[in-house]
Formats: structure tokens, sequence, C-alpha cells
């Protein structure tokens, strides 16, 4: 059996911030699909998060040129590599736009990234977005977030009700431009036709518990529908943050 993939990617503002902070971008001929959540500021955030989507899609697209994409026949431990590889080449970028660029000095951005490879993704992560897997009308959480709330909850310290309430939400203990070098999660995860794969930033899951996206994810019609479910549930219940989804479902190629 031939799998492909569908995708549908959106971002909006809420309603409450005037500038856009998070980025998204994929190329579904290279594989490679990426959303990021940008720190430090009107537009130096917006910077960050926008280096790191085009730097991973260029690095992407430099591979395939060259005869060497991750898409192609590599195992998923050379994907997971060419991933971490990348979130480096964009780590090292937005420390030196920082460094040469007052007004942007103490950028960063968060970043959640997935690399198609024959039936499975490869997954990173640096911060607090997330990626989940739908399967089976259920929803799983794949990244663990680099935050201080987080660090907490799984330490035994708060409840995962305190986090959500805490006044240390924003407290985040990995970012790209923060640290040299810096330390993706990598994972690896096989997949299977009518899995659907949500990239989002934290301005959805603050606002949008998991059997909430699960539902509307599953009850839309489409995946862009199921964009403007998320986004308007999250907005809805306050919206504080700017809010972002990307949606990638495995289907089966015809023939």
């Amino acid at each position: 059996m031939s799998l492909a993939l569908e995708v549908a990617g959106k971002t909006d503002v809420g309603c409450v911030r005037t500038n856009n902070e998070d980025s998204f971008a994929f190329d579904t001929t290279t594989g490679v699909f990426v959303v990021c959540d940008g720190m430090g500021g009107r537009a130096a955030g917006e910077v960050a998060s926008a280096m790191a989507v085009n730097t991973l899609v260029e690095y992407f697209r430099a591979s395939a040129g060259e005869g060497q994409a991750p898409s192609s026949s590599v195992d998923h431990s050379d994907s997971a590599t060419a991933l971490a590889d990348a979130i480096a080449f964009a780590n090292d970028r937005i420390l030196q736009a920082a460094a040469d660029t007052p007004a942007q000095l103490g950028m960063g951005s968060t970043i959640v990234a997935a690399l198609w490879n024959r039936g499975a993704f490869s997954i990173a992560h640096v911060g607090d977005s997330r990626i989940y897997l739908i399967r089976r009308n259920r929803i799983q959480q794949l990244t663990n977030d680099h935050s201080l709330v987080m660090e907490e909850v799984r330490n035994g310290l708060i409840s995962l009700e305190e986090a959500r309430d805490s006044a240390n939400q924003n407290i985040i203990l990995r970012a790209l431009g923060a640290e040299d070098p810096v330390q993706p999660d990598l994972a690896h995860v096989p997949v299977e036709a009518h899995d659907i794969l949500l990239l989002t930033t934290d301005g959805l899951v603050r606002y949008v518990d998991d059997p909430r996206i699960l539902e509307m994810i599953v009850s839309a019609s489409t995946l862009e529908a199921a964009c403007d479910l998320l986004i308007q549930s999250a907005k809805d219940a306050g919206g504080s943050d700017n809010i972002t989804c990307l949606l990638i479902r495995i289907v089966e190629e015809a023939g």
C-alpha cells in the first residue's frame, strides 16, 4: 500500500495581540513540516520564527537538490539526524542575526517539525509547541513541553489543573536563539492510513483541551475546516496568544 499526505495550515493573531509571532511552513516534495512560536517582543519574535521555518524548508530543499533528500530511502535515524542538523542551523542563524542587530537581541522561537519518510515521520521539538497524533478517534501528545510548569507537573510538584492557571506558563526552558548548542527532542513515529498529525503552538492548547481538539478534528469535513474550528474555539475561550495549526492526514494513494 502506498501512502500520501493531505495538508492544511492556518495561523491567527488571536483576540488580544496586534502582531503574529507564529510562523509555519511545509514542503510536500521534501516532506518537511514545521511550526514555530517566536519570542522577544514585537518584530523580533516574528523574525526568529520566520527565520526558523524558512531555514528548515530551505535546508531540505537544498539537500534534495544535491540528491540527498531525507524523504528518499534512508532509515529513520538518518531522518532524525537531518532534522537535528537543520534545527541547529536555524539556531545558529537566529543567534547570529541577534548578535548583528541590537534591536533583535534576545529573540528566540519554539519549534516543532516533522519529516516524512516512507510511511513514518521523524519529529523534533524545542520549547512548548506540540505535536499530536490522532488515530482511531484517540489523541496522543507526542512531545513533552520544555516549560517550567510542565516540568513541575512531571516532577509531581503541581497538578495539570494548577499548571493551566500558573503565572509561570510563559517560562520556556529551551528555545532556539537561547542556547548554543540547542538540544531538540527527537522521535520516530510510524503512521498508517487515516492518521492525522497536528503541529500547533501553545495559543491553541492553553484554551482548548485535548478531547475538544480531537472532537473538532474528527468531525470536520476537511482539514481546512478543522483548522478554522480549532482557531475559532481558542479565540472564543479568550485567545490572548497567537494561534497556529498545521494538520497532516495520511491517505492511501490511488493506484
